[in-house]
């Protein structure tokens, strides 16, 4: 359909003429990749690979074959002993395939792919953010949690290695659960700037382990200032063009051509990008993208094949591949690729083998031994997630597309895929092959995927892999009904908490007789060297200098009226909209506070006695889960709202979202709502909320002195078992600096005066748009990569989260809006004691961040204003 190079033209010339985008690098690398626009607000061009089976229709072999002799590499650097220790994992969804053929070059190594897809039974291992892009969240879900706990080397397999950060974000996240010695990182392409070339050495450094890297090819994408925008423009400039000209970049079967914009004024590229030599074998012949000249018959009903694909195989790497899996598969292939043959129409020169998303693998073992027996060439691609401008021009990647609704109901909601360069391409028969989750009604609706790929070619094939579910290990109090093992009942105070019992109820385990903290620098070089999750100890508690606390009186009475007012207007969001009765459950610790006075509300203004729950979530492991079954137990789940204090970049937001999915699939109890109500949502996060100002909150100002004396949670394996809260500490011997009761009566103190207030904000907020425009983590992203951390978890956005950096972390720096009053004294405070600089910035969508060092050790300064020095 669309290679490297049709006519002489290179296929990334009509992105180059125009944007200015220049690939420099080996001399196979415009061979390897065209380029296209993406339909995404975080990057502009889009790296479209001719050997990955993805967006281009390819020889399996040729697919199959850059994977493959990618692991070959990969064995021979690590030599045969080590090699026979290496686990593989690939990234989700564009290089699981990729990944598994790695893994099979490798030899013996199993495999395993992160996923955008929670299944019911699985616990995660681990997690990460992909933050360019169009959905940034992985998981993994592997059957056997050991299978990343040895000591042997991790292949890691992408099929470009750009600016690292995806890579090394997820060896952070493993380094810091199961540290080894060695990591392989593995690309197709390597697309790293000169900047970004010192950054895995630099890394391999700070964690103390070797990181090799293996590409195929090497070299830059050369962008020009503002090629963001530009790109922007020029897809809404193409989609409007299209659309006037009657074109359809989804490739109708017939109807005009759109007119192609020309390139933008100014933007001029090299001569010798225009054209390449002739593309390396095996890649897709060009095709016209007019009609298919067998689609004036009328196009069959789809015909569905039995594989007969044995049982209990797995259908990937989701939950773990095993060398005895893939001898399993080898058997297998040469019957089933036989079925397809037979069902293939008996004219069918030119057939494609069409994968499902995250299902490349099984899909390309499939199409490479069809490619052995079937009388016809062979192509290999697979549907995808990412939006994509399509524009029917040799010189551009992406020629066709075809939209249809995601079947699979994915775990981020309904939406659009594509299929690219399918349309036109003149298949004589199509091969869609999908697993049995995918097998819905909406892939066989009138508008499904089935229905487009039947406009296009006079064939059409269906086959079923069986999504593989491991067996869910035995649960505890499963269900609402289920009370034979019965959990432990909430804490109360006075013996758990300085709260009175009725204020709120602690779904915690008591650790107060375990000596749990480390002093903060210790530990601060602990959790960034991988040695320990910061769930796993406590910093040694601040104790308030007279000063300080004189400041946080002063703060209390100031914000006090301000305070109440938010309490109100996110109480009556919560009764108008969530539920009449709403169960309070707040996350500890910051979120307790703010329930209780959530409660002291309803009560106030609307004689309403509120349950009020604090439960643990921990970033990177999610929500206690054996406090979910407490509570739904004993109330409905759809009572349930979750309480925070305020949002920073909306990491817990994100975190509690995946937790409750996972429960819901793996636990079968519906109903919790993932949505947090807060005080305060700076980073626009969150739907329920009393205000998105970026002011100070006094109960951030202290530690568990303002809590309830009850430290942060705790979540360790020799201190929590499976039946087991989550752990927390009962400070009884600060009582005497304790206010926690004296903030809530300060605030609640203020409800009278405020209620028209209340009554005129929350009528607002009901009726005006609400929706999270997550502009908090796009700023984190932006400072996280101005000051050279490359790390969001590092970037602390507010008030709040800068007040629990410079009490519990080790700050580098503070960023501080300019002008900035009163509500940074303490914070100004704090840092003159800590002799931690103020940095004043012009431009700041909050009142100020704290930074963290992202190479921290005792005697780390940064005092070149950068965190990395590359």
């Amino acid at each position: 359909m669309n290679n490297a190079v049709n006519d002489g033209v290179w296929s990334g010339s009509w992105v180059a003429e125009r944007l200015g985008v220049q690939l420099v690098g080996d001399d196979g690398l415009t061979q390897m990749l065209g380029l296209a626009l993406r339909r995404n607000p975080k990057r502009a061009h889009l790296l479209v690979s001719n050997v990955l089976g993805k967006h281009v229709p390819q020889s399996p072999s040729v697919v199959y074959g850059a994977g493959f002799a990618l692991g070959r590499r990969v064995r021979d650097l690590l030599g045969a002993e080590e090699a026979a220790r290496a686990v593989v994992l690939g990234y989700a969804e564009t290089a699981t395939g990729l990944g598994h053929s790695v893994a099979d070059g490798v030899g013996l190594a199993p495999y395993l792919h992160s996923t955008r897809r929670p299944v019911a039974g699985v616990d995660r291992a681990g997690g990460f953010e992909e933050s360019h892009s169009h959905a940034t969240s992985h998981l993994l879900l592997p059957e056997d949690p050991a299978l990343l706990a040895g000591d042997g080397p991790l292949v890691l397999v992408d099929d470009e290695f750009s600016t690292g950060n995806t890579v090394l974000n997820t060896i952070r996240d493993l380094h810091s659960r199961y540290p080894r010695r060695r990591y392989v990182v593995v690309a197709l392409v390597d697309m790293r700037s000169a900047a970004d070339s010192g950054r895995l050495k630099e890394f391999a450094r700070e964690i103390g382990a070797r990181v090799d890297l293996v590409a195929a090819a090497s070299g830059t994408v050369q962008l020009p200032e503002g090629v963001l925008e530009k790109g922007q423009a020029l897809v809404a400039r193409y989609e409007a063009e299209s659309a006037a000209g009657g074109g359809s970049s989804s490739a109708a079967p017939s109807g005009p051509v759109a007119q192609f914009p020309a390139p933008l004024e100014g933007v001029a590229v090299e001569a010798d990008q225009r054209a390449d030599p002739p593309g390396a074998r095996g890649t897709a012949r060009p095709a016209p993208t007019g009609p298919h000249p067998a689609d004036e018959r009328t196009h069959p009903h789809v015909t569905r094949v039995e594989l007969a694909w044995p049982r209990g195989l797995p259908d990937g790497g989701r939950h773990g591949f095993t060398p005895q899996h893939r001898t399993r598969l080898e058997a297998a292939l040469p019957a089933m690729a036989a079925r397809l043959a037979e069902a293939l129409p008996a004219d069918a020169r030119r057939v494609l083998v069409l994968g499902f998303e995250e299902l490349m693998y099984a899909p390309l073992r499939l199409a490479r031994e069809l490619e052995q027996v079937a009388d016809a060439e062979v192509s290999y691609s697979t549907t995808t997630r990412s939006p994509v401008l399509a524009v029917d021009d040799p010189g551009y990647a992406i020629r066709t597309r075809l939209v249809f609704p995601a079947h699979d109901d994915p775990d981020d909601g309904p939406g659009e895929r594509y299929a690219y360069n399918v349309a036109g391409a003149g298949f004589d028969a199509v091969t869609a092959v999908v697993d049995s989750t995918a097998d819905t009604p909406e892939l066989h609706a009138p508008d499904g995927l089935l229905a487009q790929l039947t406009a296009h070619t006079p064939c059409v094939l269906l086959a079923v892999v069986p999504s593989y579910v491991p067996e869910p290990p035995p649960r505890l109090a499963v269900s609402p009904g289920d009370t034979t093992t019965m959990l432990p009942e909430p804490l109360r105070g006075p013996a758990f908490s300085s709260y009175a019992p009725e204020e709120v109820g602690w779904l915690l385990q008591d650790l107060s007789d375990v000596t749990l903290e480390a002093p903060t620098e210790e530990r601060e070089e602990a959790i960034q060297s991988g040695g320990a999750h910061y769930a796993e100890s406590l910093p040694v508690e601040y104790q308030p200098s007279e000063q300080y606390q004189a400041l946080f009186h002063t703060a209390l009475e100031e914000s006090a009226a301000r305070l109440a007012q938010a309490v109100g207007a996110v109480t009556e969001l919560v009764l108008a909209e969530r539920s009449p009765r709403p169960v309070l459950v707040s996350l500890a610790r910051a979120g307790t506070p703010v329930g209780v006075l959530m409660r002291r509300w309803a009560q106030f203004r609307h004689d309403l006695e509120l349950p009020h729950y604090a439960v643990s979530i921990v970033r990177g492991r999610g929500i206690d889960a054996n406090a979910l079954r407490w509570l739904a137990q004993h109330h409905d789940p759809r009572d349930v709202v979750f309480v925070d204090g305020w949002t920073g970049k909306g990491a817990i937001t994100r975190e509690l979202a995946v937790a409750l999915e996972e429960f819901e699939k793996s636990d079968g109890v519906t109903g919790f709502d993932p949505e947090i109500a807060v005080l305060a949502d700076p980073g626009s996060c969150v739907r329920t909320y009393g205000t998105r100002e970026d002011f100070l909150i006094p109960s951030a100002c202290l530690n568990s002195t303002v809590s309830g004396l009850i430290s942060r949670t705790v979540l360790r394996a020799d201190l929590v078992g499976p039946n087991d809260y989550h752990g927390a500490k009962f400070y009884r011997e600060l009582a005497g600096a304790d206010v926690s009761v004296a903030f809530l009566d300060a605030v609640a103190a203020r409800f009278p005066e405020v209620v028209d207030a209340v009554e005129a904000t929350a009528k607002e907020l009901l009726s005006g748009d609400r929706t999270p425009t997550w502009e908090g983590w796009a700023a984190v992203e932006r400072i996280s990569e101005e000051y050279g951390i490359h790390d969001v978890n590092l970037v602390k956005p507010g008030v709040g989260e800068t007040t629990r950096v410079l009490l519990r972390r080790v700050p580098w720096k503070i960023l501080a809006r300019a002008g900035a009053g009163a509500d940074l004294d303490h914070v100004r405070l704090l840092a003159e004691q800590r002799g931690v600089p103020v940095e004043e910035v012009a431009e700041l969508p909050y009142t100020c961040v704290g930074l963290i060092h992202p190479k921290y050790t005792r005697g780390a300064t940064g005092a070149d204003g950068k965190a990395v020095n590359v």
